[in-house]
């Protein structure tokens, strides 16, 4: 079974910085890309950020030079660096990792509960 827990979110004031982290554990093969979207209410869920196992990089538009992605392969863990942050931020962000589990012949998209991020003005 294989899980991904996140964990960082919380209440910042505009202009302010948020670090949420993202683990994947369990019975895992290999991880491919690992990445963030968020959901606004009354919102669909959008990429905020993706990067691949090897380190490539991929930003949504409304984000790029304040967010920055990255990961830690040895401990299957993906972060989401976010400076200067604004009230549009706010969002439900949830983790997402295209990994293969031991026993699987194919990949899978695994999400995370979510954490909830909130700028306030």
């Amino acid at each position: 079974q294989v899980q991904l827990v996140e964990s960082g979110g919380g209440l910042v004031q505009a202009g302010g910085s948020l670090r949420l982290s993202c683990a994947a554990s369990g019975s895992i093969f290999s991880i491919n890309a690992m990445g963030w979207y968020r959901q606004a209410p009354g919102k669909q869920r959008e990429l905020v950020a993706t990067i691949t196992s090897g380190g490539s990089t991929n930003y949504a538009d409304s984000v790029k030079g304040r967010f920055t992605i990255s990961r830690d392969n040895a401990k299957n863990t993906v972060y989401l660096q976010m400076n200067s942050l604004k009230p549009e931020d706010t969002a439900v962000y949830y983790c997402n990792a295209d990994l293969r589990a031991l026993g699987s012949y194919w990949s899978n998209r695994y999400w995370g509960q979510g954490t909830q991020v909130t700028v306030s003005t």
